[in-house]
C-alpha cells in the first residue's frame, strides 16, 4: 500500500525524577544531602532511509513516545539519560507541525532531524543545598518532554516525471525502460500510486516516476491528481506523454496538463520538458508532421508497446538532466537554542466558580513539583507569586477559601 501522508503525535520522553536522600555512613555524623538528579528523557529523532518508499509504517501509529529518563539515586548518583527514539522515514519526507511550519525535510540517506526534545531530569536535593538550607528535603520531578502534532508528507525524489491524462501509456513506458512492474490496463485510473523506475542509459542512470493520470480540475482535487501532484515538485525534467490516437485533442490535452501543473505550483511550468507522442504505431507517417506543427518545440514519436523510438527519447532526457543545474534542497531542521520561558498565563472563572489557570510555564512547574514534600509545595507557591499569578487571581476577585485549578490539580487559596 502506498501511503504518502500521515498525521501523528510525538511525545518526547519525560526526564527522570530527582530524589531526596542523605548520607548514611557510620562515621559521618550529620551527613549532608546525597540525592542524585534524574536523567534526560529521550528525544524523538527522524532518520532518512532509502529502503522505505512509503509512510505505511507510520499509518497506524497515532502516537510515538520517547523513553523516560532514569530516576536519580542515593549516594549522589545521577540517573542515566534515556536512549533516543529513532523513527525511520523515507527519503523525501517533509515534516510539518500543526501550524504548517516545516520542521524537517529529509532528503538524504541517514539524515537525522531532532523533532521533539526530551525533558531534562529533575534535580535531586544535592542541587538545592545552600548555606541557609544545608540539608533540604527538596527535589524536582522530571520535566515533561515536548508534545508535537505532526503532518508528514512524502514527496518522491525522481529525476524525471511522466505526466499526462489517464490511459496515455505512462505505465507501459516505465515498464519498458526500467525494471518497474506497474499494473497496466486500458481503463482510466489503472495506476493508483506513483511508480518509480531506474533507467540505465550507457554508463548513466536516472530515476523516472510514473504519475497517476491527471484530469481537468486535478489541482482543486478532481480525480486522483491532487494526491500525487506533490511528487512532481522535485523532478528535474517533465515528460508530457500524449496519445497519438486522439489527434483532435492532443494540443488541448497538453495545454490542460500544463494548466493544472501551473495552478498547483507555477514553478513547475519553468521545468525543462519533453513532449512524447505515444502509440505512434496507430497513425500514418504523413500524420506526424501535422502533429509536430501543433507545437513550437520538437516532439518525439514512440510506441511503448512495440518498443520503438524510445532510445532517442532516453538520450534526450539524459542530456537534459545533465544540463539542469543541481538543485540544492535546503534541509529544514528544527534547531534548538535556549529561549527564556515566556511567563504568560490565562485565568478563567468557570461555571463551577473555580479559577482555572492555564499557561505552559506554570503547567511545567506544576508537573515538576513533588507535592508530597512540604518544602516543594512552598517552593511552588513562591514560583506562582514570582510569575504574578497570585496578584492576577486577586484582581479577578479571588478570595480566601476559593478553589484554583491548574491542569487536573485543585488548590484551596489561603490569603
Amino acid at each position: 500500500m502506498f501511503i504518502d501522508s500521515v498525521e501523528l503525535t510525538i511525545k518526547a520522553g519525560t526526564g527522570g525524577d530527582g530524589i531526596v536522600a542523605f548520607r548514611r555512613e557510620k562515621y559521618v555524623p550529620l551527613g549532608g544531602p546525597a540525592g542524585g538528579s534524574g536523567g534526560r528523557g529521550g528525544h524523538v529523532i527522524f532518520v532518512g532511509d532509502e529502503g522505505l518508499t512509503t509512510l505505511l509504517d507510520l499509518r497506524y501509529q497515532k502516537e510515538i513516545r520517547g523513553l523516560v529518563g532514569e530516576n536519580g539515586m542515593s549516594k549522589g548518583k545521577h540517573g542515566k539519560d534515556a536512549d533516543d527514539t529513532l523513527v525511520r522515514v523515507p527519503v523525501g519526507s517533509m515534516v510539518f507541525d500543526a501550524s504548517g511550519q516545516l520542521l524537517a525535510d529529509i532528503t538524504k540517506e541517514g539524515q537525522v532531524a531532532l523533532i521533539a526534545k526530551g525533558g531534562r531530569g529533575g534535580r535531586g536535593n544535592i542541587a538545592f543545598a545552600t548555606t541557609k538550607y544545608p540539608a533540604p528535603e527538596l527535589a524536582e520531578k522530571g520535566e515533561p518532554g515536548e508534545i508535537i502534532s505532526l503532518n508528514i508528507e512524502l514527496k518522491l525524489l525522481a529525476d524525471v516525471g511522466l505526466v499526462g491524462l489517464p490511459s496515455v501509456g505512462k505505465s507501459t513506458i516505465i515498464s519498458v525502460i526500467s525494471a518497474a512492474k506497474p499494473k497496466i490496463a486500458d481503463y482510466p485510473f489503472t495506476t493508483l500510486r506513483p511508480n518509480l523506475g531506474v533507467v540505465q542509459v550507457r554508463d548513466h542512470s536516472f530515476v523516472v516516476a510514473d504519475m497517476p493520470g491527471l484530469i481537468e480540475g486535478a489541482s482543486q482535487g478532481a480525480g486522483l491528481g491532487i494526491q500525487f501532484l506533490r511528487h512532481i515538485e522535485r523532478t528535474k525534467v517533465l515528460v508530457h506523454v500524449l496519445d497519438a490516437s486522439t489527434q483532435d485533442s492532443i494540443k488541448h490535452d497538453y495545454a490542460l496538463i500544463r494548466e493544472e501543473l501551473g495552478l498547483f505550483n507555477p514553478d513547475l511550468l519553468t521545468r525543462p520538458e519533453l513532449i512524447v507522442i505515444n502509440k505512434a504505431d496507430l497513425i500514418l507517417d504523413e500524420e506526424r508532421p501535422l502533429i509536430q506543427a501543433m507545437f513550437d518545440q520538437p516532439v518525439h514519436f514512440i510506441s511503448a508497446v512495440t518498443n520503438t523510438g524510445l532510445q532517442p527519447v532516453l538520450d534526450e532526457v539524459l542530456m537534459t538532466i545533465q544540463s539542469v543545474p543541481k538543485v540544492v534542497v535546503q534541509d529544514g531542521i528544527k534547531e534548538y537554542t535556549f529561549v527564556a520561558p515566556v511567563d504568560s498565563f490565562e485565568i478563567h472563572l468557570g461555571n463551577d466558580n473555580v479559577y482555572e489557570v492555564r499557561g505552559a510555564q506554570v503547567e511545567r512547574l506544576l508537573l515538576m513539583t513533588d507535592f508530597g514534600k512540604d518544602l516543594a509545595v512552598k517552593r511552588f507557591a513562591k514560583q506562582l507569586r514570582s510569575l504574578g499569578i497570585d496578584e492576577a487571581l486577586r484582581a479577578k476577585g479571588l478570595q480566601s477559601g476559593d478553589t484554583v485549578r491548574i491542569l487536573t490539580y485543585e488548590f484551596e487559596y489561603q490569603d
